[in-house]
């Protein structure tokens, strides 16, 4: 033969294999469909999907709109309650978190944590009343949103489709005269799985295009941001459906029996859904102290009490300077008292923002231990990725806490100019009756608006994108795994 006909041949042998391969896949792929399609499952799994997705976007847009009510109304209560005093060091001014519109389909932890801050101009901040606080239902039964329908509902799901991929397949016969046509083990498997999620994504799909198209009807205007990160967050659950999808067919290729790979990818699934992410967070918690908010507190307290005990003798041993008339006496005894609060003041906030500093590193080594372990879990990697595309992680109570401080400055530095003084000192208003002005009300739109600074999908994207890179690893892992116990699996 000649020498330039042997690599032809080989070309075309690989051509001619790859042919068949692409020819058995197809069929495999089809097969695979129409059983799925035909069968009691799919019509069961595509009606319960519809109920639990749709109802999910309608509860979801609810939800939001409810918050976005309530959101105006304290916003225009604290505007009336500005507008209704004369004097600036009268008012008590309140910044809300706004609620984020992705809330409605990822609730994450936006009802966990407080969205209202009482502003002053110095000194600790506090975010108060959660969701909860208002519908302490919903903390004991949660919402129902995407994360948790894919999370708890589509991975069980997944396990049902796939428990007797490969086992069903043997008990039944089928499998042996699958091939005893020419299909490769490869192509068998790749068929299966790909014809599995493809069935079972279009369960999914479909009601999640239906309730995406219901959102502005139901009045909820999604930016092209956020519709990014919608398709994002739908692509991170499909994603994480064939982790479950890949590993139930790994595990039915491993067992000879049905009843038994069930078993089994149940006892998995606990333990990747329930178990890990809650151990991951008693793991931390043991290997992290993070000191104990009574006693941070009890600290505070205890120093503030220092600080009297320590400037009660400068009080008692202040005297007013021989030949001060009285209108004069009482101003510097006033402005005596206020150089005082303000230095103790200024200790009691250096102690708080040590401590505070201390806690906050604590929470965020205990937070950053907790999540490596738990993503170990694939429900874990799936929430962390949805709740960062949403908006509403972890991340949301730092970005409020974080703009709460920078906007303290603003506000502080208005508050100065409009009474002259400072918030942290004592402050004794002597008015004389005879003298006094009818005093026009407060114009609230001259005080510094509150913005929240929202993260945008770019920002997002490596920590998100990192969790939705796992999540493909998982399925690349689960199906290695796959294919290589299905190498090894007795036909007969």
């Amino acid at each position: 033969m000649n020498n330039r006909a042997v690599p032809l041949v080989f070309n075309l042998l690989f051509l001619n294999l790859l042919f068949n391969s692409i020819t058995m896949f197809k069929l495999i792929l089809l097969k695979e469909l129409k059983e799925i399609i035909q069968s009691n499952r799919f019509v069961i799994s595509f009606a319960v999907c519809s109920v639990l997705i749709i109802l999910a976007f309608l509860m979801g847009a609810q939800n939001y709109l409810a918050s976005q009510a309530q959101y105006e109304a304290t916003i225009q209560e604290n505007r009336a309650q500005i507008a209704a005093n004369t004097e600036w060091y009268n008012i008590n001014h309140t910044i809300t978190l706004p609620p984020q519109p992705l809330m409605a389909l990822v609730n994450g932890v936006s009802s966990d944590i407080g969205r209202n801050i009482e502003m002053r101009s110095r000194g600790e901040l506090i975010a108060e009343n959660t969701r909860f606080n208002d519908e302490p239902l919903f903390a004991i039964f949660r919402f129902l949103d995407l994360e948790f329908i894919f999370g708890i509902v589509l991975s069980l799901f997944a396990i049902i489709f796939a428990y007797d991929a490969i086992n069903g397949e043997r008990t039944s016969g089928t499998l042996k005269l699958c091939f005893s046509n020419s299909i490769s083990r490869a192509s068998f498997i790749a068929g299966k799985f790909t014809g599995s999620f493809l069935g079972l994504s279009a369960a999914l799909l479909i009601p999640i295009l239906i309730g995406a198209a219901l959102l502005p009807v139901l009045g909820i205007e999604l930016t092209s941001d956020e519709w990014l990160r919608l398709t994002f967050i739908v692509f991170s659950g499909l994603a994480y459906f064939g982790v479950f999808l890949t590993l139930a067919i790994g595990i039915s290729s491993i067992t000879r029996r049905p009843s038994t790979s069930f078993l089994l990818s149940l006892v998995v699934w606990i333990f990747a859904v329930l178990i890990i992410p809650r151990s991951s967070v008693m793991i931390a918690g043991r290997m992290v102290d993070v000191p104990n908010l009574d006693e941070i507190a009890s600290q505070k307290n205890n120093y503030r009490i220092q600080l009297f005990d320590e400037d009660r003798p400068k009080l008692q041993n202040f005297s007013i300077p021989k030949g001060t008339p009285p209108a004069k006496a009482f101003p510097l005894f006033s402005k005596f008292m206020g150089e005082l609060s303000e230095k103790r003041q200024d200790k009691i906030e250096a102690l708080e923002e040590r401590l505070n500093e201390e806690l906050e590193n604590k929470k965020r080594e205990q937070q950053k231990l907790a999540f490596s372990i738990a993503r170990i879990s694939p429900a874990a990697v799936f929430t962390f990725a949805v709740s960062r595309l949403a908006g509403t992680s972890l991340d949301l109570q730092h970005r409020f806490n974080d703009s709460a401080k920078e906007y303290q400055k603003l506000y502080s530095n208005f508050m100065e100019e409009k009474t002259g003084k400072s918030s942290g000192g004592i402050r004794i208003i002597v008015s004389d009756s005879d003298e006094q002005e009818e005093k026009k009300n407060l114009d609230p739109d001259e005080m510094p608006a509150f913005n929240f600074s929202e993260t945008s999908f770019k920002e997002t994207a490596n920590s998100s994108f990192t969790d939705i890179g796992l999540l493909l690893l998982f399925n690349l892992v689960f199906f290695g795994g796959a294919f290589a116990s299905f190498l090894r699996y007795d036909l007969r």
